[in-house]
């Protein structure tokens, strides 16, 4: 038996998401847009810079982010975002978090009545400490039921390589969810769905700063029963904030807890994870940078917000502080490891 959604008259249909704007064409939003496309929807992608637009439109391959994968025909770019957004079913958004509030009051004003606002990025805001979501809020005015969060072990470049892989899309309105599910669904990517907007958002934000952390042991030689103790405590943290913030502390068990802290904290292609490991070896800020592409991790931003948020909350970040005073205050690698090792014992 099918129950009626509270907010919407019985009688409305549920349209189908078959064309999309995908704002952000990095290395996520790009894979994100094949995945749509192999699943057969029409594919609008924004690219900041024309010239990357105009290489996946006359070379199918994204050349900064993705060059060997090709891109399917059903995906065009565009560097104008009016462009990308007229008549789209659905948004995905996929820029840096700290970017995504003044690249929103650019485009809130191009957003098609109505559609389903779909976000990619993992952190907190700086300053303001909102989710992802809630700056969406603030900035478009959306109501909730029409922001989804989209999370778990979702490295980009497996996916654009179509190796098998599984997340969640978490929104409060379970059957815009259902929407997205199936507009993604492929023979290599699967999406579950999940009513714990907060929880899948708090996961994401998390295990970029615990990445770092195991990074860190990665790169000082430390062994696998090291990182497998910051990856477990890790998700003790992440699990510990998220209740406190009203999230259901199963979402933390699943792909958009466990699943994605597991491949961010394993994975050489994990930006957050390699990062750390320069940290580890001795490097600097700037230093790990450079080694890193140019690309710092977000969870060098993340840990600052996250620990004042649980700072606001009362809530214990021990592995998070530690990575926050490293990055930012000059804690060496083996004085983060030795305060960790020698807290004071607490019942698991």
């Amino acid at each position: 038996m099918t129950v009626p959604h509270p907010y919407r008259p019985v009688n409305e249909p549920v349209h189908d998401v078959g064309r999309v704007a995908v704002l952000g064409a990095g290395s996520w939003g790009t894979a994100f847009a094949k995945v749509l496309g192999d699943a057969g929807r029409e594919v609008r992608l924004w690219a900041r810079r024309q010239e990357v637009a105009d290489a996946i439109n006359t070379g199918r391959r994204n050349p900064t982010y993705l060059p060997d994968v090709e891109l399917p025909r059903g995906l065009a770019a565009t560097a104008d975002a009016g462009e990308a957004l007229a008549g789209a079913d659905a948004v995905v958004l996929a820029v840096p978090s700290q970017s995504l509030r003044d690249n929103l009051a650019r485009w809130r004003d191009l957003i098609p009545d109505g559609v389903t606002l779909t976000n990619l990025a993992k952190g907190v805001e700086l300053g303001t400490l909102k989710r992802m979501t809630e700056v969406i809020a603030d900035v478009t005015g959306v109501d909730g039921d029409r922001l989804a969060v989209v999370s778990g072990p979702n490295l980009a470049a497996e996916i654009a390589q179509e190796e098998p892989t599984a997340t969640v899309i978490a929104c409060a309105d379970h059957e815009r969810a259902v929407a997205l599910q199936t507009a993604c669904a492929t023979g290599y990517f699967r999406a579950y769905t999940n009513t714990d907007v907060v929880g899948a958002e708090l996961g994401g934000a998390g295990k970029n700063v615990i990445a770092l952390a195991v990074g860190v042991a990665a790169g000082m030689g430390l062994g696998d029963n090291s990182r497998a103790s910051l990856i477990t405590r890790g998700l003790a943290e992440m699990s510990r904030l998220g209740v406190a913030l009203g999230a259901s502390p199963l979402t933390f068990a699943g792909l958009a807890g466990l699943g994605d802290l597991v491949a961010t904290c394993s994975s050489p292609l994990s930006r957050n994870r390699t990062f750390g490991e320069h940290l580890g070896q001795g490097a600097s800020l700037a230093e790990a940078e450079k080694a890193n592409h140019g690309q710092v991790a977000e969870g060098v931003k993340s840990c600052l917000s996250i620990c004042e948020l649980g700072g606001r909350h009362g809530v214990e970040l021990p592995i998070a502080d530690a990575v926050r005073r490293m990055c930012h205050e000059g804690m060496s690698a083996p004085a983060l490891a030795k305060e960790l090792i020698s807290r004071a014992p607490k019942p698991e």
